[in-house]
């Protein structure tokens, strides 16, 4: 699959970090900022999912379920 060109403007220090990252490694700058967005990306996705399906929840008035009474359920002790 094709990439897709992508432009960012990063603070000089991180800039600088990079950099100095891809130097010593013999890796491009792309390769690191690739990399970064590809192993956070999917922990901002699922915080933003639970935000969105919480707000639902509340805007739906239903009761919610205590904790200590799913992990009764589910067998679970702390």
């Amino acid at each position: 699959m094709p990439k897709t060109p992508t432009s960012l403007r990063l603070d000089p220090e991180v800039e600088q970090r990079l950099s100095d990252l891809a130097e010593r490694t013999g890796r491009s700058k792309t390769y690191y900022i690739t990399e970064a967005v590809r192993l956070h990306l999917e922990d901002l996705e699922d915080t933003y999912l639970a935000e969105e399906r919480y707000r639902l929840h509340l805007e739906s008035g239903e009761r919610g379920i205590p904790l200590e009474e799913v992990m009764r359920e589910h067998g679970v002790s702390d």
